[in-house]
Formats: structure tokens, C-alpha cells, sequence
């Protein structure tokens, strides 16, 4: 068997690729245009994007390490510069681990970082404010070496989504380090050479973006698309043998592959026109692993977006369609916002399905399979609070229930499961609204990988849900405080089952009626 070139599983430091001979797609035209055409530069990516691998490419090039970079598409451009392969001060801020929920956690990490860089340009430093010491830093370095320095970001958001929604005050006190320290970049320009920032989410109030105004935000640009995830073309070319593998391993032909790979993890897009992207995270576990699995979602659910969610009282089923977002809301999303659609869009949870020129605005979706259901798999859970419920909330049983055509077993599943939902304290019956009791039931449904679609129109209106098996279809329509026969009649008056006429498979129209004073499902008729 071929011997193929090895996955590189959470390498994140490009010397260790390089000299590890690990597969690596070749990002470095991209790179060489970006840091020749620009000196500030932030890019958004959701996690598990390779922006880590980025930034250490970056830093690797400005330290003139030629040898890491033969036979890559920048050892010909560099060779064509004035200067090829000069060598800068690089000064390498990684903030994507740290205790950052903790008083002085930033405050330590940013402290570190300054010792690193100190101690390798043997640098004097003195025992003053972080913010004077980082510009003596930038200055003294440019003066010893006699080259502008390179500043570098890595995942600058992370200290404020590790506080946001659950610790404001930590939140805003490491708003105002960050106002202090990165605002003497503004002020050391002259000691600069180039300097970016990376993360999941802009913050349209930390002052890095406000302080910083000549920052060129590149991530809904075009042209730097491709800078991070893997590309039709990268896929066919650099995963080539992978690909071949997986097909064998399946009894797949190699386009039913591409086409599996493509449905699971293709889709990202970030910008109107550019291409799809997939996820590297997800491609290099399913290559190891030989599978198709949803490998993303196995390193955890932000706890910001399950606390966002909840408190945002959001209709989660307007995830199962497109929904709108404008140019500047996905650019600047503002963490006090009510509507939650950019954090999920830079998150990674919904991309960008097309592009209106005229509105400047954008409709989102779910990239791909792999996003789709793992997002209610993983998400449900703690958006349902089961997580720690005993053996009879295992979904397990309710897909028995809905494969066996069992609606009675389907009723006891989701009764019990009302039974036990927490509500806000003091919430009266008119906040509990029937989409509170039409998402967890869609939600549950959608988590077993059903065929499950909400506001489904027909002629003369729209059914709440219907569900698709190999075996059987159901009609749902939701009541509050009224009746599910009331639920039964709008069904059959407005032909939600009609499409389902001729159908071999078996058809059952649910109505189902939940009392808001008893806050659960107290009626639920089928037909």
C-alpha cells in the first residue's frame, strides 16, 4: 500500500509541520500577498479553522526561516523581492489558552509574552504599566535590530467569550487592559513592520477596533477566502490518496467520496462570491479515522452560545431555513445585541448562502450535514437541560418510538420531558409561548437526524412540522391553551397532509395542545 504523507493532528506551530514532513496545504501566495499589501490586518474564523497554523506560517516567514518554506509558493515570490528572506523582530501573542476568567488571568498572559520577547532580543525592561512596557519593547527591539517589528494575535477574543454571560465585570476589566495595551500600536506605528489580529468574533466596542481604526478587517474580503480551510481543488489535489482510502475502506467510488465529503463538511463561505470551504478540523479527524463522522462538534459547544440562546428566548427553527443578516452585523457583532444570527455566523454554525448586492446583505444557513445535526445534537442538550437526566430522556428511545410508528410512545417521551424543562423564575403564562413548546419538540425530532421541517407551506397555509421516515410521515400542528382537536381540524382544513395523499407510507396527523398554567403537552390527538 501506498505510504502516505502524515495528518497533521493538532500541530499548530508550521516549524514542527515542516520538519515533521506532515501534509501541508499550501497557503504561503496568500500569505505573501497579504503581508506585501498590508500592515494591520484582523481576520475572523471560526474555531478549529487552522487561524493558529496561520499566524505561526506568518511568524516563521518574518523570522527569514527560508528553509521552512522550500518548495512552497512563496520561495519563488520572496526571491523576487528587494529583500528575500530578511528577518524581523516578532512578537507572538497566543491567547486562545489562559485563565482568563481569573483577575490578573490576562494581565498574566499578556506579561509572559513580554518576557519571551524581552529575553530573546535581550531587552532591558523595567517594572511599569504592561501598556509603556509593550511600546518600550517595540521600540528598543526596532532600535537593537534595526528592523520594524511583527506584532501577532492569535485568538484575541477568547479572554472576553470566556466571560461573556456569566462574568460582565471580568469581561469589561479585560476590555480595559486590552484598551490600554493594544492602543500603543496606534502609537508606535513607526517601530512596525506588520501586525494582526485573529479570532471568531469581532467586538465592535473593544477598542482594539475602535483605537485601531487603520486595522483592515479581511474576512468577509474575497480575495482571502481560501486563506484558511481546504478548497475543492486543495482536497482533490493534497488529499488525493486520503481520498482514494476512504473510497476503498467504503466500497465508494472515489466521486461518491468527494460527494460524501462535500455534504458532511464543504459549504463555509466567507464572502458573497468566494467558494465553498471545508472544515480542516473535521477533514483530517476523517481521514485519520477513516469515517464519516461529526468530529467538530467532539470538542466541545461554546458554553457563550448555549447561555446566548437561552437568554435571547431565540426561535431555533429559523436555523432550519436561511435566515437575513445585514454586511455590518456580521462585521460588528455587539455582545449586548438581542439577535444572536452574526455569533453564529462567525462561530461557524451558519455561513453564507447567497449575497445581495444592492441591500448589502447576506442570507445564512447551515454550512453542511456535519453542522446541521451536530449542532442539535450537541447544542439541545444543554438547551434543553437534559443533560443529566436519567435513561428514559436517552433519544434513543424517542427514534424507537417515531421508526416504529409508536405516537403513544412519542407523547409519554416528550410529557415526561415538559415535566422536568425549568422556566424563568416568576414567568407567567403569556411568557411561555407556544414556541417554547414547538422548539424543544422540533429540536428533539431534528436531533435523531429525521427528516424534520418546520413551517412547511401548503395551499392554504403553513403546518408547524412535519417528519419523514422510510416508514412513515407526521403532520404536526401546535396549540397553546386551546385544543388539539382544534389542532386536528386546522390540519385537515388546510390540507397540510394533502402532499401525503398517495404516499405508500403511513400517515399520522398529530394535534397537540400545551397548557401554558401547566406547562406541558395536556392534550395530543392523532389521526
Amino acid at each position: 500500500m501506498e505510504k502516505l504523507q502524515l495528518l497533521p493532528l493538532g500541530v499548530q506551530d508550521f516549524s514542527i509541520l515542516r520538519e515533521g514532513d506532515y501534509l501541508y496545504v499550501d497557503k504561503t501566495s496568500l500569505i505573501y500577498e497579504l503581508t506585501h499589501t498590508q500592515r494591520a490586518v484582523f481576520l475572523s474564523r471560526p474555531r478549529r479553522f487552522g487561524k493558529s497554523l496561520l499566524l505561526s506560517t506568518i511568524k516563521y516567514y518574518f523570522l527569514g526561516r527560508k528553509d521552512l518554506f522550500t518548495g512552497l509558493a512563496i520561495e519563488q515570490l520572496e526571491e523576487q523581492s528587494k529583500e528575500p528572506w530578511a528577518e524581523y523582530p516578532v512578537m507572538y501573542f497566543s491567547l486562545a489558552d489562559g485563565e482568563f476568567t481569573e483577575k490578573e488571568g490576562l494581565a498574566e498572559k499578556l506579561r509572559a509574552s513580554l518576557n519571551d520577547f524581552e529575553e530573546k532580543y535581550e531587552l532591558p525592561h523595567d517594572e511599569v504599566t504592561l501598556a509603556i512596557r509593550f511600546a518600550k519593547a517595540l521600540e528598543n527591539a526596532n532600535k537593537k535590530t534595526g528592523r520594524k517589528v511583527v506584532v501577532l494575535v492569535d485568538e484575541y477574543d477568547n479572554p472576553l467569550l470566556k466571560n461573556m454571560t456569566v462574568n460582565p465585570r471580568q469581561e469589561e476589566a479585560n476590555r480595559n487592559l486590552y484598551k490600554a495595551f493594544f492602543a500603543t500600536l496606534k502609537d508606535c506605528d513607526e517601530y512596525l513592520r506588520f501586525y494582526m489580529f485573529t479570532g471568531v468574533t469581532k467586538f465592535s466596542k473593544v477598542s482594539i477596533f475602535s483605537d485601531l481604526n487603520q486595522l483592515t478587517d479581511i474576512s468577509l474580503i474575497s480575495k482571502y477566502n481560501n486563506i484558511c480551510g481546504i478548497s475543492q481543488s486543495e482536497l482533490e489535489g493534497t488529499f488525493a490518496p486520503y481520498v482514494k482510502k476512504l473510497a476503498e475502506s467504503f466500497g465508494f467510488s472515489e466521486s461518491e467520496t468527494l460527494a460524501e465529503l462535500k455534504r458532511m463538511y464543504d459549504g463555509y463561505h466567507f464572502s458573497g462570491d468566494g467558494e465553498g470551504m471545508y472544515n480542516p478540523f473535521s477533514l483530517l479527524h476523517c481521514f485519520n479515522e477513516n469515517d464519516f463522522g461529526s468530529y467538530w462538534f467532539e470538542s466541545g459547544t461554546p458554553t457563550f452560545l448555549i447561555n446566548k440562546l437561552n437568554s435571547a428566548n431565540y426561535d431555533i427553527r429559523q436555523f432550519m431555513c436561511e435566515v437575513k443578516a445585514n454586511e455590518s452585523e456580521l462585521k460588528d457583532y455587539r455582545p449586548e445585541a438581542a439577535d444572536p444570527t452574526p455569533l453564529f455566523y462567525q462561530s461557524g454554525y451558519l455561513t453564507i448562502k447567497s449575497w445581495n448586492q444592492r441591500q448589502r446583505s447576506f442570507k445564512l444557513g447551515f454550512p453542511n450535514a456535519e453542522v446541521k445535526y451536530g449542532f442539535l445534537n450537541s447544542l439541545a442538550p444543554s438547551y434543553l437541560h437534559v443533560e443529566d437526566k436519567p435513561a428514559p430522556f436517552n433519544i434513543d428511545l424517542l427514534d424507537d418510538a417515531v421508526e416504529e410508528g409508536d405516537t403513544d410512545g412519542m407523547r409519554k417521551w416528550f410529557t415526561a420531558l415538559f415535566a422536568l424543562l425549568p422556566y424563568p423564575a416568576g414567568a407567567d403564562t403569556e411568557t411561555i409561548t407556544e414556541q417554547n413548546f414547538q422548539n424543544v419538540i422540533f429540536m428533539a425530532l431534528t436531533m435523531m437526524g429525521k427528516y424534520a421541517r418546520t413551517e412547511v407551506h401548503s395551499a392554504k397555509g403553513r403546518a408547524d412540522c412535519i417528519l419523514e421516515t422510510d416508514d412513515y410521515v407526521y403532520v404536526f400542528e401546535f396549540k397553546r391553551d386551546v385544543s388539539a382537536a382544534e389542532a386536528l381540524k386546522q390540519i385537515e382544513e388546510q390540507g397540510y397532509a394533502a402532499p401525503y395523499s398517495a404516499d405508500k407510507r403511513r400517515l399520522f396527523k398529530i394535534g397537540v395542545n400545551f397548557s401554558s398554567a401547566e406547562r406541558n403537552s395536556t392534550e395530543w390527538e392523532v389521526r
